[in-house]
């Protein structure tokens, strides 16, 4: 991508309501276009970096047997209905009839039932990508927190609780994997479950002082809890706990049988007799992990994006405007594009500009072809992590295998 044929360019202005890092860098950089309180649209940047996650996402998914479906978002209010939480307030009713999908059991328990009549149809699990509403009341922080958002909602449907048990391990393990995939490290806290349920649920919280949660975190294993729950020491090692601050990215749930018994949803088991399935809900917030990472890996030149989830592998600039150069520089554009994603700076504009720019955007290696590298038929090669910069040979780089 050149850089000059963008629709994501950077800016030197923060809008004066930016009440983030991740707000203003994602905005400064062009990844982000803010619409409305809580509601944003995604410029090339900012969606090349949504897919990358989303991939991680669906890869673990998919590991542990989840299968992707797209479910509605406008869905009928009579289904909240059966399940008492057609008033909950952060809902948005469009009309009389339909409630914008805040989340999705009220649509995929019956989805399910066309599914599963006996033990032998069990287990299932059915997972989603797809944008969520919610009349946030307090939409702030930039992507943290937003009245329309993606999330990846998974549903999984049990014959027993043994083997409930046994998957919501699994999923634990996955989501560990996706988190650390993106570049974060997380840590699982226990909580309540709010309107899914009334059973304890688990959190993932990335440690961040951009955070909106108070937790309680065991020094010694790690594990955590929300801090308004009253426990003094670690529940799994007796280690002494710290306060900290932290966002959470995804969150899993027990929702035993409150949907299965709105919905009526049954199987036969062995003997054919009629039970109960057996649900777990599992949550990660995609859109929400664009922000996390913005919010703990920047500097104050601007983002450092984590290999994985970069929108570009290398960011190349060109300076002066020597012909020559120019030429050079495109050849190398046009080589390293065949091996891996680049965005060229192209623009005739001052090497400060530039390099400015690359810190603000963020890739993790910066290339520059100039008159000077040329003059020993090399370029310029720095990581956005690092201080110092080094001469590559155009013959080695363009070898390299990205």
């Amino acid at each position: 991508m050149k850089l000059s044929q963008s629709l994501s360019q950077t800016s030197k202005t923060v809008a004066h309501d930016a009440d983030s890092v991740n707000a203003k860098l994602l905005t400064q950089a062009g990844f982000v276009k803010k619409e409305a309180a809580g509601v944003y649209s995604y410029l090339p940047f900012g969606r090349k970096v949504l897919a990358k996650i989303k991939q991680i996402v669906r890869e673990e998914m998919n590991a542990v047997g989840g299968e992707e479906i797209l479910m509605p978002a406008l869905t009928p209010l009579e289904n909240w209905k059966k399940t008492g939480r057609d008033k909950v307030d952060i809902a948005f009713h469009p009309t009389e009839k339909t409630v914008l999908g805040w989340s999705h059991e009220e649509i995929v328990t019956p989805l399910a039932k066309t599914r599963v009549k006996s033990y032998r149809d069990l287990p299932l699990c059915v997972y989603q990508i797809q944008t969520k509403f919610r009349n946030e009341p307090r939409a702030k922080s930039g992507l943290m927190r937003g009245r329309e958002f993606l999330m990846k909602d998974m549903y999984s449907f049990h014959a027993t609780k043994e083997d409930f048990e046994q998957y919501y391990e699994r999923v634990k393990a996955a989501y560990f994997k996706v988190f650390e995939r993106v570049g974060l490290k997380s840590f699982l806290v226990k909580a309540g479950g709010g309107e899914f349920t009334e059973n304890i649920s688990h959190e993932f919280q990335v440690l961040t002082e951009a955070g909106e949660d108070r937790l309680k975190i065991c020094e010694k294993c790690g594990l955590g809890w929300n801090a308004e729950m009253e426990i003094a020491k670690c529940e799994k090692c007796g280690g002494e706990l710290i306060e900290k601050k932290g966002a959470e990215v995804g969150n899993i749930f027990d929702l035993g049988t409150k949907y299965s018994d709105a919905f009526k949803l049954n199987f036969a088991d062995e003997k054919g007799a009629q039970r109960k399935v057996l649900m777990g809900c599992y949550g990660i917030g995609v859109s929400r992990l664009v922000a996390t990472i913005a919010e703990t890996c920047h500097d104050e030149k601007g983002l450092i994006w984590p290999e994985s989830v970069s929108p570009f592998q290398i960011h190349l600039i060109v300076l002066g405007d020597d012909k020559k150069v120019l030429t050079e520089a495109e050849k190398v554009y046009e080589e390293l594009s065949t091996k891996t994603e680049v965005l060229f700076d192209n623009r005739d504009l001052p090497a400060g500009v530039k390099f400015a720019d690359a810190d603000l955007i963020g890739i993790p290696l910066r290339l520059v072809v100039s008159p000077k590298t040329l003059a020993t038929d090399s370029v310029e090669i720095k990581k956005r992590s690092a201080e110092t910069s080094e001469l590559v040979s155009l013959k080695n780089l363009l070898a390299k295998t990205f």
